[in-house]
């Protein structure tokens, strides 16, 4: 079926002639798809932008960064073996054979965190803050985690070799206690142990409002173990020298942990490493079955505006019978009728797919500042839900274009 454009061209104004002489019901017709063209934008800017927020979320983690555990993340504790289950903790050997034998490895820092069954406190004077994430950890832990110091210092080699009863707050912690005032030099009492609190870390911008990163009290590890000496199972964090060393980096540790832990040769790692990547791909996975959820739930819109565009060509049909019947009659072909019905159907649900992607660019970009994730529009789904909405208008065209050319012209002249 070959066309000119002046028969396109034709069938496009008639489909907007007919969106013009009937815009209540054509606006009723084009909800459905204006509405799931709008959720698949809206939502997929929305998704977007969380995907950045993770993104960035785990990039303040740390830069080049490998940790180092007995298990991975999401481990499922009911199906390991009794030889996983009693694979030796994390400790400070570990740690120093990775700083000894890896030289592209940048730093390690061992972390022991605490959690105090009513939750950590720290007070001085009369105000306290509680619920706050208490670690202890090496001086590498600075250059590991990629932070700064905004006022005062991090601990040194010294205060961890003599166990000095010091501390280093977040930015958070610090604001709470003394209330933006000076914090270094104070003298703090952490679960009823008395520190000197001799710096205050830079605050760590959060898309999601998670400020446990600025809510902390981190003290020498030395001092975690005099404090806590039943308490000795370590995670272990080490950053590369950069990003393209990374590899390297990661088979040094393991050769280093395997000596150090004397795992035979044809025995397999009684540790895991993993890195930002590992958590950028559990991320990817779960925004993957929110595009799923997406898609599903767009369908149904998208499903009720392609009735109701079948709907309404079916009244067009009707209603235009005579005017079918004139244009076989003075030669029209059934390829012209079949033609001019389609590109109305196609015009009708294209008109509602454009207003649905303004309506969806509005939807991502304000629900995205409100969230506080980064602005984000996807130009992919974009050009999907146009291309969608016209082709749901295609699909819901072709029966009742069909049936408008299969008329009999003398008929059709005879319709009341």
């Amino acid at each position: 079926m070959i066309l000119t454009w002046v028969e396109v061209r034709d069938a496009i104004g008639m489909g907007l002639g007919s969106l013009r002489a009937n815009k209540l019901r054509s606006a009723l017709t084009i909800l459905g798809v204006m509405i799931g063209v709008a959720s698949v934008i809206g939502l997929a800017s929305i998704i977007d932008g969380l995907d950045h927020a993770v993104e960035s979320e785990i990039d303040n983690i740390g830069s080049n960064i490998i940790e180092i555990d007995r298990f991975p993340p999401g481990t499922d504790w009911d199906e390991l073996t009794d030889a996983e289950r009693n694979r030796p903790y994390m400790g400070t050997g570990e740690a120093l054979a990775i700083r000894e034998n890896c030289p592209h490895v940048d730093g390690v820092a061992p972390q022991n965190h605490y959690w105090a069954p009513s939750g950590n406190i720290i007070k001085y004077g009369n105000t306290k803050v509680s619920n706050l994430r208490f670690f202890g950890t090496w001086p590498d832990y600075i250059r590991v985690s990629n932070q700064n110091v905004q006022e005062g210092r991090f601990f040194t080699p010294s205060d961890e070799q003599f166990r000095a009863m010091v501390c280093v707050l977040g930015s958070q912690t610090a604001d709470a206690l003394f209330d933006g005032g000076e914090a270094v030099g104070k003298i703090v009492r952490l679960n009823g142990n008395r520190f000197e609190v001799i710096g205050v870390l830079e605050k760590v911008a959060s898309s999601f409002g998670n400020d446990w990163q600025n809510n902390l009290v981190t003290i020498p590890l030395s001092v975690y173990e005099k404090l806590h000496p039943f308490d000795e199972a370590l995670t272990l964090v080490a950053r590369a020298r950069s990003r393209g060393e990374m590899e390297m980096a990661q088979e040094e540790i393991i050769n280093a942990l395997r000596i150090y832990r004397r795992v035979a040769f044809n025995e397999d790692n009684n540790f895991a490493l993993f890195t930002q990547d590992t958590f950028k791909e559990q991320a990817a996975n779960i925004t993957r079955y929110i595009y799923l959820a997406m898609i599903i739930i767009t369908s149904v819109g998208l499903m009720v505006g392609g009735i109701g565009v079948m709907n309404i060509m079916l009244v067009s049909v009707t209603e235009r019978t005579r005017e079918i019947g004139v244009r076989k009659a003075i030669g029209a072909k059934r390829s012209n009728i079949v033609m001019q019905f389609l590109t109305e159907a196609t015009t009708l649900s294209g008109v509602g797919g454009c207003i649905g992607i303004v309506a969806g660019i509005v939807l991502g970009l304000v629900a995205n500042a409100l969230l506080g994730f980064p602005l984000s529009l996807s130009v992919f789904w974009i050009t999907v839900g146009f291309v969608v909405s016209v082709s749901v208008g295609l699909v819901s065209g072709v029966y009742p274009a069909y049936k408008a050319s299969r008329l009999d012209p003398i008929e059709a002249l005879r319709y009341e």
